[in-house]
């Protein structure tokens, strides 16, 4: 079994536990033991009880580092990317998603464990746009990436407090409309060939001045 699989294992059979018996009164000894693990194997691998609950976190965020650091030829685009490959993971698994979030809402500790995880994921956004969009305004960066982590948190919400299968088309129609508020949806210009041509660029007015910059040296 692969160290993501025994994360899974070990994710679900801790949520089932909380949900059944509480979290307080269910112990490390009997996750790992639903888990098919040894206790310190469970401490070497997660380290309490409340760190397994987001331990697949821990494997998507690296998962979403690799994927943005494979490099993109719209950045913007690519954290829109990143958010969905984070919705598909859960909606993969509803039943085990909602039980999650039941679990969560009922422990102080793991909300505020859940803040600092969302937190991570939108900080991750916003290292990469700075990265990769030299220049770009610290404010235009963080803008971009709250709207994006806020609109997959609410899409996310949705499936998560209902029955019924939310489609990705929600949070695609979501983070386009992200895109279209800062003017940086994918350009419809095409490449017309190596001819000599003369540009001539129309942005909107509420792209960052540091995307303008980055397109039109692209494209020049």
């Amino acid at each position: 079994m692969s160290e993501q699989q025994s994360n899974s294992v070990a994710v679900a059979a801790a949520i089932d536990l909380f949900a059944a018996q509480g979290f307080e009164a269910t112990s490390v000894e009997q996750i790992a033991r639903a888990a098919g693990m040894s206790r310190s194997t469970f401490f070497r691998q997660f380290g309490g009880k409340d760190d397994v609950v987001f331990a697949d976190h821990e494997v998507l965020l690296a998962e979403l580092r690799a994927f943005l650091d494979q490099g993109h030829p719209d950045p913007w685009v690519a954290v829109c990317e990143a958010s969905t490959l984070v919705f598909r993971y859960f909606a993969a698994d509803p039943e085990l998603a909602r039980r999650r979030y039941q679990v969560v809402r009922q422990v102080p500790a793991l909300r505020d464990r859940e803040i600092v995880t969302v937190f991570r994921y939108s900080r991750l956004f916003d290292e990469y746009l700075r990265r990769e969009v030299p220049g770009l305004d610290p404010l235009d960066a963080v803008g971009f990436t709250a709207l994006v982590t806020a609109a997959h948190n609410h899409v996310l919400r949705r499936l998560l407090r209902g029955e019924r299968a939310v489609p990705l088309s929600a949070l695609q129609s979501a983070l386009d409309d992200a895109l279209r508020r800062y003017g940086v949806g994918p350009q419809t210009a095409q490449d017309a060939g190596d001819q000599e041509q003369i540009v001539v660029a129309v942005f909107p007015r509420a792209m960052p001045g540091a995307e303008v910059a980055r397109r039109l040296a692209e494209s020049l």
